[in-house]
């Protein structure tokens, strides 16, 4: 009976000790985010991504994702992700009104947003599983570090982070190094559609550019996304060292485009004058909006400027 009793108490000790190495590791921490404070245990493996950037950077950290948003263009999804999407992913509409209910039939066990698209279903959602809203869908860092941390992931999300800070070090050191005085430059970014332009003062792109350490010329500082221009006599407007420009391969588009470019005051720009107008890939610079897309963005910059051999050998090291 002693050697029964002891048995059993050695079994008791064991298992409490088990559950209390699993409640360990299992513990739930919280993690804030634009809408509040969730409790999240562990690392959540099914995961629906609610917008472009979240995607992108659900996939920069190696995670698959069970349901994402489709794409705006080149749908499903945009062909610069393709190659990492898993092979079970379920599509759930567009980002400005997901199917939920599909949603919910994924059973996830952690759901992204943005508060810009997602704030009104945000109680919804989060009846669903834990969800994590971005504050803006524009802050490629901000999300890397929300989802590493609502992931487990923190580990893999700073590395990422480093490798991005250090190539925008880069960047900036070979940018004044080839423009000298004309470093740091005053760019604008704009988007011709088939009824009128867009002149961007937020948005991906713009918040990239800014930490790449460009400017914005007088008068795009204001707030919310940009100015419509509906009118070639406001062509002005435009006017920077640099014009980024982006726009859908379409009939009309490329009509506007081609009435707005012969104009006399789009002549007159100081970019054009310069040869200074960079046509740049739509889906990387406005639609995007993740880790994957920025270093495609930063890139294309790269070339555009001829900096990759910028500078001599020896003072290469210094950048």
């Amino acid at each position: 009976m002693l050697f029964l009793r002891v048995y059993r108490r050695l079994i008791a000790l064991l298992f409490s000790g088990c559950l209390t190495l699993v409640a360990h590791a299992e513990a739930a921490r919280s993690v804030e985010h634009a809408l509040g404070e969730v409790r999240i245990t562990g690392q959540p493996q099914r995961i629906v991504t609610l917008y472009q950037g979240a995607t992108d950077t659900a996939l920069a950290l190696g995670l698959e994702p069970v349901g994402m948003v489709e794409s705006w263009l080149e749908r499903p999804m945009y062909r610069y992700l393709r190659d990492e999407l898993p092979a079970e992913v379920r599509f759930l509409g567009l980002e400005t009104q997901p199917d939920l209910e599909a949603v919910a039939g994924l059973a996830p066990e952690l759901i992204v947003g943005a508060r810009y698209r997602h704030a009104a279903v945000y109680p919804l959602l989060s009846r669903i599983a834990p969800t994590v809203i971005a504050d803006t869908a524009h802050d490629v860092e901000a999300m890397l570090e929300l989802m590493g941390e609502a992931t487990g992931r923190d580990a893999e999300a700073q590395a990422l982070l480093a490798d991005w800070r250090a190539r925008v070090a880069d960047f900036r050191c070979r940018a004044e190094a080839r423009l000298g005085d004309a470093w740091p430059q005053r760019v604008s970014v704009v988007n011709f559609r088939g009824d009128h332009a867009r002149l961007y003062y937020d948005g991906f792109a713009r918040h990239t550019l800014d930490q790449l350490g460009f400017l914005r010329p007088e008068g795009q500082q204001g707030n919310g996304w940009g100015i419509k221009l509906v009118s070639r006599e406001t062509l002005p407007a435009l006017d920077a060292d640099a014009i980024f420009v982006f726009m859908r391969d379409d009939a009309a588009v490329a009509e506007l485009h081609r009435e707005w470019t012969a104009h006399p005051l789009w002549r007159r720009l100081e970019a054009v004058q310069r040869e200074r107008v960079y046509y740049v890939d739509p889906v990387i610079w406005n639609m995007g909006a993740g880790i994957l897309a920025a270093h495609r963005l930063l890139d294309e910059l790269y070339d555009h400027y001829e900096l990759h051999n910028a500078v001599p050998q020896e003072e290469d090291r210094a950048c």
